[in-house]
C-alpha cells in the first residue's frame, strides 16, 4: 500500500506537551479515514509488519520531566516523536501491529536514591554510579530501614547489593546508576506521550488492530532497561529477581518485519535490541534481517556536563547492523 497523508488534527507543535486525547473524535475520524483510503483490517493483510515502541512516556519524552532524553540537540525525544507519529500515520495501512513498552517504577527500587545510604545516612544523588568495590568498602550501604519490606535481614540486603554490582561488572554492563525518581506507576510521567498515544489509538480504530502494552521495570532488586529481560536474573542465593520474556523472539518469528523505535537509544532501546539479538542468535541468526531500527526516532541519554552516551549508542547500532539488522529512517518507504 502507498503511504498516506498526515491527518489534519496532528499538530507537531504539541508533541512535546501534555494534553487529553479526544478519543471519541479520533475514533470517528479513524473510521472515516479507513473508508476514504480503503483500509482493510490488519488481520486481512498479507504482510505482517509490526512496530515496537520502547518507553515513549512523558517521563522520558516531555521537556522538564524527570528523565527527558534530549540527546545532543537538547530536544531529541520531541523531534523523535514527531517523526514516529508521522511514520505511523503515513503507514497506517501497512503496520499490522503495535506494541508499546511502559517503564514502570515504584519509589523503593534498586536504582532510586532511597535504596542506599552512606555512613551519615545520606542518599546518593541522581546519576551517581555505584560500584561493587564501594559497596564492599561500605561507602554505600543498602538502606536497612527497608529490609522488613522485603522480609530480609539488613546484612543480606547489603550482600544482595554487592552481588548485583558484581554481576553487572562481570557482564560488562554499565555500573549501577542511581536515577531520579521516574516513570512512577500511577503518575503522569508513566503515561505515553499524548501525541503518540493518539497515533496508536487512531491506528487501532482505522486498522482494527488491538495494540499491546508491555509493563517492565517493576521488580525491586533489578534494573530492567530491556523489555526482554532484567539486567540480573538471580540473587546471591539463586533467588529469582526477574525473568526473561520469550514473547518478543516469538513475535519476531511470526512477522515479516519488526520496526523498533523509542527512548533512550543508549539504554532501553539498545539493551532491548541487544537482548533480542541474543535470542535471535540462539534461535536463527537470519531472523536479524527482519529487524528494522528507526534511527531517527530514538535519541541517547545526554546530561550536559555529566554524561554523554551518544557514542556508545552509535557503536551499539553498528553492532546490530553487522549482525544483519536494518538501520532505516522513518521516511523510508516500507
Amino acid at each position: 500500500m502507498n503511504t498516506l497523508p498526515i491527518p489534519s488534527f496532528f499538530d507537531t507543535s504539541r508533541v512535546g506537551e501534555i494534553w487529553k486525547v479526544d478519543y471519541a473524535a479520533r475514533a470517528d475520524q479513524a473510521r472515516d479515514w479507513a473508508h476514504q483510503y480503503n483500509l482493510t483490517p490488519a488481520s486481512a493483510s498479507m504482510d505482517r509488519i509490526s512496530l515496537l515502541i520502547i518507553d515513549a512516556q512523558n517521563t522520558f519524552c516531555i521537556p522538564n520531566f524527570e528523565l527527558f532524553v534530549g540527546g545532543r540537540s537538547g530536544h531529541g525525544a520531541v523531534d523523535d516523536n514527531v517523526r514516529l507519529c508521522e511514520f505511523i500515520y503515513r503507514n497506517l495501512g501497512n503496520i499490522t501491529h503495535i506494541t508499546a513498552t511502559m517503564d514502570t517504577h515504584l519509589s523503593q527500587q534498586i536504582f532510586h536514591p532511597i535504596f542506599f545510604v552512606d555512613k551519615d545516612g545520606n542518599h546518593p544523588a541522581p546519576y551517581t554510579d555505584i560500584h561493587a568495590d564501594e559497596l564492599r568498602a561500605g561507602k554505600w550501604n543498602f538502606n536497612s530501614i527497608l529490609a522488613p519490606n522485603y522480609q530480609i535481614a539488613p546484612e543480606y540486603g547489603q550482600q544482595m547489593m554487592i552481588h548485583y554490582a558484581e554481576e553487572l561488572e562481570r557482564k560488562g554492563k554499565y555500573a549501577l546508576t542511581i536515577w531520579p525518581y521516574h516513570a512512577m506507576l500511577g503518575g503522569i510521567g508513566h503515561a505515553l506521550v499524548p501525541a503518540l498515544e493518539e497515533a496508536i489509538f487512531f491506528h487501532s480504530i482505522a486498522s482494527l488492530a488491538q495494540p499491546d502494552f508491555e509493563i517492565k521495570g517493576d521488580k525491586p532488586f533489578t534494573e530492567n532497561y530491556s523489555v526482554v529481560g532484567p539486567e540480573v536474573l538471580t540473587g546471591p542465593m539463586g533467588e529469582t529477581l526477574g525473568s526473561r520474556n520469550p514473547k518478543f523472539i516469538q513475535h519476531l518469528q511470526e512477522v515479516d518485519r519488526l520496526y523498533i523505535a523509542g527512548q533512550a537509544k543508549s539504554h532501553c532501546v539498545a539493551w532491548t535490541v541487544s537482548d533480542l539479538l541474543d535470542d535471535i542468535q540462539s534461535t536463527d541468526p537470519k531472523l536479524a534481517e527482519k529487524v528494522y531500527l528507526l534511527e531517527d526516532c530514538s535519541s541517547p541519554v545526554v546530561v550536559p556536563g555529566v554524561v554523554d552516551h551518544t557514542d556508545a549508542a552509535n557503536e551499539a547500532y553498528v553492532r546490530f547492523a553487522n549482525a544483519g539488522m536494518q538501520i532505516v529512517k522513518s521516511t523510508d518507504v516500507i
